[in-house]
């Protein structure tokens, strides 16, 4: 099995021959380089144009010094989106008249897909959770029911983009991740932003304020250190949430902002901390390229998936929960089920008495389970002092306050600041994730409208963090840790994504359970939270 793959979604035009039967790659890359600031979409498509006949005709050259030649190759595959439409234009309109050249089939390739299989295929691992952090993108991924769901991403600019924003308004040239790197190496620590919303994540407050402190007089230095401690940051604890929530042991990195060591540090020390492995490919395939394509692409082709030259359009919005995942066997699934395992608030109907979840341990002693907080060897300790206390107060202070709003919460027996630990009354049977129904789901509806009429955000309201009854529909929401107090519908309505995320990336029925969960909030909820759902959902990076 031979594959041609073109990459060019945005900045990289690119052209690999992946060779199945020796597992090697051959990548040629001509990127663009802005004279000044970030990406232009019209020069970036002017450069595919002349750099990818350049690239494909380094690729044939490779391929004629193999055995077979150009007549060995079985495939052609091409980066059909997400990207920039111009530049996806250019590279369908090659890949189409390579593939009619060669007479061979085509095959249409997600890129961000391309990025999880890439380290997939590099790792070995069966079913891995992918952290996908590039320029214009940052979500998180893991396999379900025959496609890769979406279960976090972020809600404004990708993870790239917002170190760029930073460094041009300092001076500095594109990219500038490395240079955001190099300087880091030299400072010290500034409070910023941290904002995490169950396992999504928001990077414009955070751009804004390093910008404010660099133009307060903070040493550029500092900026950079704390601009990285904080991002990175975030990409790890969501990335732990995800591992937690769909009882996964394996994790992978993609995208160019992977080739940071801080990250890939932060990541590495995580999965080390909770016994889960991590793998970050060599930089050449973090980067865009088109090796990810080609390996990809020889996946699908054997599966089947190659498609028709009239089929062939590109689609810049081209979602990777979007991809039917036919080169898989079914039993590799990442699944929330039969582990022993919780959330922050851990499982105290499992059968150990010391529970590991995200963020904190889990202790059960009859009807008493106490929650400690640990400090996060990958977060900076000031940061990380910093969130440890304030989640802390705020899921101690508001499950009281929600109790008292008649939603049903644990009480609330103790608190030690000094420790981060709460003891908390011992609640339900199961966690609503083992035991998710249409009726619980629709009390947890009910339970969030309550919430927000009384001026309260959960934060986090992921099925991990509601506790059931298994004779009945009762539903006990939990870990109010990173919920605040607002009355704004946006605030309401990200309460509402986060829990359908969370259903939609780990049950086999989501619709059935999403449309019970939306018409109970409808019932007693704030009448313009579910349209505000709707914008938000089409604020995706990929819809």
């Amino acid at each position: 099995m031979r594959v041609l793959g073109i990459e060019g979604t945005a900045w990289a035009a690119s052209a690999a021959v992946f060779d199945a039967e020796t597992d090697s790659v051959f990548i040629e890359s001509d990127p663009y380089q802005p004279d000044s600031g970030g990406i232009h979409p019209r020069e970036a498509a002017e450069h595919m144009g002349e750099a990818v006949p350049r690239v494909v005709e380094a690729a044939l050259a490779h391929a004629d010094g193999l055995a077979g030649g150009r007549d060995g190759i079985d495939a052609v595959a091409f980066s059909r989106g997400p990207g920039l439409g111009p530049c996806l234009r250019v590279v369908g309109t090659a890949a189409r008249a390579l593939a009619g050249a060669l007479d061979v089939p085509l095959v249409g390739v997600n890129h961000m897909v391309a990025h999880l299989e890439i380290g997939r295929h590099g790792s070995g691992f069966d079913s891995p959770i992918c952290l996908n952090a590039s320029g214009a993108n940052a979500h998180l991924l893991g396999y379900h029911d025959g496609r890769y769901r979406v279960l976090g991403e972020t809600m404004d600019t990708g993870v790239g983009n917002a170190i760029d924003k930073f460094t041009r308004h300092v001076g500095w040239t594109h990219p500038g991740g490395p240079k955001v790197e190099a300087a880091a190496k030299d400072g010290g620590y500034v409070d910023l932003p941290y904002v995490v919303k169950g396992m999504d994540f928001s990077f414009s407050g955070i751009t804004s304020a390093a910008k404010e402190a660099y133009d307060g007089g903070e040493a550029v230095e500092d900026v950079c250190f704390s601009l990285q401690e904080h991002v990175f940051g975030m990409l790890t604890e969501v990335s732990e949430r995800a591992l937690s929530l769909t009882g996964a042991d394996e994790l992978v990195l993609g995208g160019g902002v992977g080739q940071n060591a801080r990250l890939r540090e932060m990541l590495a020390e995580m999965c080390d901390e909770r016994g889960a492995a991590f793998f970050a490919p060599e930089p050449r395939f973090l980067r865009d390229n088109a090796g990810m394509i080609a390996v990809l692409g020889a996946r699908m082709f054997e599966a089947g998936d190659a498609i028709p030259i009239e089929e062939s359009t590109v689609d810049p919005n081209f979602r990777p929960d979007r991809v039917p995942v036919t080169w898989r066997a079914e039993a590799s699934e990442t699944s929330v089920g039969g582990r022993n395992e919780a959330e922050e608030d851990g499982d105290p109907s499992a059968s150990s008495d010391d529970l590991r979840g995200a963020e904190a341990t889990v202790t059960v002693a009859g009807d008493r389970v106490e929650k400690r907080r640990l400090p996060k060897s990958y977060r900076h300790p000031e940061l990380d002092a910093r969130l440890r206390r304030e989640r802390t107060v705020a899921e101690a202070r508001l499950t009281s306050e929600a109790r008292r709003a008649g939603v049903p919460t644990p009480l609330v027996r103790d608190v030690d600041l000094r420790e981060a630990t709460i003891t908390f009354q011992r609640v339900g049977d199961a966690d609503l994730a083992a035991a998710l129904t249409a009726g619980r789901a629709a009390a947890v509806g009910r339970h969030l409208a309550a919430l927000h009429r009384a001026g309260i955000v959960h934060g986090d309201p992921t099925t991990r963090n509601a506790r059931v009854d298994l004779d009945g529909d009762r539903a006990v929401l939990i870990d109010f840790g990173l919920g605040y107090h607002a009355g704004h519908v946006e605030d309401h309505a990200m309460d509402l994504h986060v829990f359908e995320q969370s259903v939609e990336g780990t049950a086999d029925d989501p619709e059935r359970l999403v449309a019970a969960f939306e018409a109970a909030y409808a019932d007693e909820g704030p009448d313009e939270t579910l349209a505000r759902l709707r914008e938000i959902e089409g604020r995706g990076r990929y819809q």
